[in-house]
């Protein structure tokens, strides 16, 4: 969507979502708009892109927020970053020796769309989008998840396609982007929400995901298994509770098994803010439920198409590599 975001207008808009008086916990009072059957409106293009990451660092142990002040200084860091990643390439530069370089060249990061403003939800900075467990981290994985995370190939084989990341099959989102739960990456954080009587549609612009969720139905049989698993939602209040179930082996979370259930909860507290949270429950892999929380924000655009196919040149590239890979091991 947003490719290229001309830095000025990007110091902007992390300089309002730093500023914004939107601070959902200091207004209660707020009343969603209503769509023609009475529910809350939450259409739109939104992002979620942010500066805060999902994990806490270790050092700040169980200390969710940070000061206005150390807010400000990670934004102004982060803008820096972005500035400095965007500068134009150094024609003169001397091309190096093949042999001290990677595999392939590089340039400027002008294409990305970082977050450069730290996530607020009830008035706090939040120093990670995990906020249970207490240390902001996801928790140990049970024995029985190591060793099947031991056995699977699914993301790190190069036997064939079906044993590559589904991003690099065109499949889903890279990383957790089309979710649930819904997690920003690099760039294409962006989000349509559509809603009809009976159903709520959110369409991501990294890939092509589009999730249905049915509203006050059931959940279709366990035999059923879908991409982003089965979304069923119900209104509480002005809330939004999504509950998804029947995930595909090859879709996890941090390795997260088919037997989990994910419930996310979308509040519009203010126009310009949805207030995100996400529940894993996953005893088959976790010692503990996650939950974690993440602002959306308007975004003044439109989702574009992300044209990316599973016959693009990079997964023939990964495999061919691999078999010469292979040849080389045989021959010596």
């Amino acid at each position: 969507m947003n490719k290229g975001l001309p830095i000025g207008l990007a110091v902007a808009l992390a300089v309002a979502a730093m500023t914004a008086h939107s601070a959902d916990g200091a207004n209660r009072r707020y009343q969603a708009p209503r769509l023609a059957d009475g529910t809350p409106d939450l259409q739109g293009v939104w992002t979620n892109q942010t500066a805060t990451p999902m994990e806490r660092a270790v050092e700040l142990g169980t200390r969710r927020a940070f000061t206005d002040a150390e807010a400000a200084a990670i934004s102004k860091a982060a803008i820096a970053a972005v500035e400095a990643d965007a500068q134009p390439s150094d024609p003169d530069k001397k091309i190096e020796a093949a042999a001290s370089l990677p595999p392939v060249g590089n340039y400027n990061l002008f294409w990305t769309d970082r977050g450069m403003s730290v996530a607020q939800i009830d008035g706090e900075y939040r120093t990670s989008m995990i906020i249970e467990p207490l240390n902001g981290r996801v928790p140990p994985l049970t024995e029985a998840a190591r060793k099947r995370m031991d056995a699977t190939k699914i993301g790190r084989s190069n036997d064939g396609p079906e044993g590559r990341a589904l991003g690099e099959r065109c499949l889903l989102s890279f990383g957790y982007s089309s979710g649930p739960p819904m997690l920003p990456v690099m760039y294409n954080s962006y989000y349509q929400i559509v809603q009809s009587p009976g159903y709520v549609m959110i369409l991501v612009e990294m890939v092509h995901d589009a999730r249905i969720i049915r509203i006050d139905d059931e959940h279709v049989p366990g035999s059923v298994r879908k991409w982003m698993g089965d979304s069923v939602g119900r209104w509480e209040g002005d809330t939004l509770v999504v509950q998804t179930r029947n995930f595909r082996q090859e879709q996890s979370f941090r390795g997260s098994s088919e037997q989990a259930v994910i419930t996310e909860r979308f509040t519009r507290v203010a126009d310009d803010k949805i207030v995100y949270r996400f529940t894993v429950d996953d005893p088959a892999t976790f010692t503990e439920r996650i939950t974690g929380e993440l602002p959306f924000v308007p975004a003044d655009g439109n989702i574009y198409e992300y044209a990316c196919h599973e016959g693009n040149y990079a997964l023939p590239g990964i495999l061919s590599g691999a078999r010469e890979e292979e040849k080389a091991a045989a021959a010596k």
